[in-house]
């Protein structure tokens, strides 16, 4: 058989292999890929790789397959990082190290020579990874900000709440598909791919990358700008409806255009590539011996998934304890009806409470979100469970900083204006008898209570006061935390006591 041919089927026998093992995690991708505007590019990197490798086969020639046994060394950190992240259920990093696994077991197949050939094609299958959601909130209140400024400066007065803010012909809002996240995550990987096509030299690449990626956001605010501008001096005639969106992919291709037709002036893909050094010998390597280490590979992946299930906290999810309701305190009492709108935006709990109290005019809501015996779509961290969600269209955040210190962690206060009110929260993750307000340290809390074989039973807690003003807002929250802190504190408690 011809070398290059064992090369390629070797490549793709692993791809197959690797996607059959981690068919869950797998088809979590594909799902990812096909339904979402912001990872539809997925769809594509399998193949541009795929293209990548055989453009590369004359470089190949006189290459066989010789299996790598110091390639297992990374293999077997990617698949344990996807053990953990599937004892976590954290999608996100099942899905990174999938990636991981899948170029490990590449190279250690194919060996070094063959995969430092093809390092290029072997790394874009990153570019997979459905990532960035996190980004969204964060280039969203960017994009609000230089928007505003921008508009100010023209003489247009503004005025602004949060990601909401008004001129004098109309309200704006940034949504998400205003963030620019879409834009930055398809420019890098058009403007890697342009690279490394385009250029020989590792500094003229890494300068482009780094372009591809500040110009999508620099982009981004001026289209969000110029939308703003061209719906307020039109009367609100363009730039509203369906013009709006076609007119942010135009001025987005024609920006990208225009950043290729830049850096093609010192294009280096027609120069003649440099002479490739003389392969070093090596030793020969028996066949027992290669099959040896590619069976090692194959048993290491074949292992993971049955061990992934075998260590998932298993039991009878109705059996989850729910969240007592507080009782009153004099002179509080239970409202007869919702006084606010205002909820967090959670789902795939187990159970939830939202109980709202009042005292005259003070008015305070309570809302506990209780998860247990978590698996995909049932986990209390995941980006779609958040205080507020980047859709609501009528309330909107203004200010983020620590609240009060519970005894058992510090409390996250978030000041939300909503079209008559001003809404004050305190919120937090209550995991393992500690209040949390960082994702990342409650999912790295959920993990360890899942290796020491302890229930992962947490929930995630709010309360919330609704008033005219935030002075008055503060005063009644503080109010009904003196009075009912300590139950509160005692309720959570009974759900997971910790340590």
């Amino acid at each position: 058989m011809n070398p290059r041919v064992r090369i390629y089927l070797s490549m793709a026998a692993v791809l197959v292999a690797v996607v059959l093992l981690f068919r869950e995690t797998a088809f979590e991708v594909f799902g990812i890929w096909w339904r979402s505007d912001t990872f539809a590019h997925g769809l594509l990197v399998l193949p541009i790789s795929a293209g990548l490798a055989w453009r590369a086969r004359g470089r190949l020639e006189g290459l066989t397959p010789r299996p790598s046994l110091r390639a297992l060394i990374p293999l077997s950190v990617a698949a344990l990082g996807w053990l953990l992240g599937a004892m976590a259920n954290a999608a996100s990093v099942t899905h990174f190290f999938l990636a991981l696994i899948l170029m490990s077991a590449e190279v250690a197949v194919l060996g070094g020579q063959i995969s430092r050939v093809l390092a290029f094609p072997l790394l874009f299958i990153l570019f997979g990874v459905p990532i960035g959601e996190f980004l969204l909130p964060i280039m969203m209140d960017y994009t609000a900000e230089f928007t505003v400024s921008a508009v100010r400066a023209s003489g247009v007065p503004v005025y602004q709440e949060g990601l909401h803010f008004v001129v004098p012909n109309g309200r704006w809002s940034v949504v998400e598909a205003c963030s620019g996240v879409r834009y930055l995550i398809a420019s890098l990987m058009v403007g890697t791919l342009y690279a490394y096509l385009t250029y020989r030299s590792l500094k003229r690449r890494v300068l482009f990358v780094l372009v591809a990626l500040l110009v999508p956001v620099l982009a981004n605010w001026l289209r969000a700008y110029m939308i703003v501008m061209l719906g307020y001096l039109s009367g609100n005639r363009i730039a509203t409806g369906v013009d709006h969106l076609i007119y942010g992919w135009v001025f987005f291709g024609v920006v990208i255009l225009l950043m290729f037709s830049v850096g093609g002036r010192w294009r280096e893909d027609l120069d003649p590539e440099p002479a490739c050094l003389p392969r070093q010998p090596r030793a020969p390597l028996s066949r027992g011996a290669a099959w040896a280490r590619v069976a090692a590979v194959a048993v290491l992946l074949a292992a993971l998934p049955w061990l992934g299930h075998r260590l998932e906290l298993q039991g009878d999810a109705s059996r989850v304890p729910t969240f007592a309701a507080l009782q009153p305190q004099s002179p509080w009492a239970l409202a007869s009806r919702n006084f606010s709108g205002f909820k967090p935006s959670f789902e795939g709990f187990r159970s939830e409470q939202r109980l709202e109290y009042v005292n005259g005019s003070a008015q305070v809501g309570l809302y506990v979100a209780v998860y247990g015996q978590q698996t995909q779509g049932h986990e209390l961290v995941h980006f779609r469970n958040m205080l507020l969600s980047p859709h609501d269209t009528v309330y909107s955040r203004r200010k983020v900083t620590n609240g009060p210190d519970s005894g058992h962690g510090h409390w996250l206060e978030s000041v939300i204006s909503g079209k008559n009110e001003i809404v004050l929260t305190w919120s937090g993750y209550w995991i393992d008898g500690h209040l949390l307000t960082n994702e990342y340290l409650a999912k790295a809390l959920l993990l360890r209570a899942r290796l020491l074989g302890k229930p992962d039973t947490s929930a995630f807690v709010t309360l919330w006061s609704s008033a005219m003003d935030e002075a008055s807002a503060h005063a009644q929250l503080q109010a009904f935390y003196a009075a009912h802190g300590s139950q509160l504190l005692d309720h959570l408690n009974q759900l997971n006591p910790g340590p």
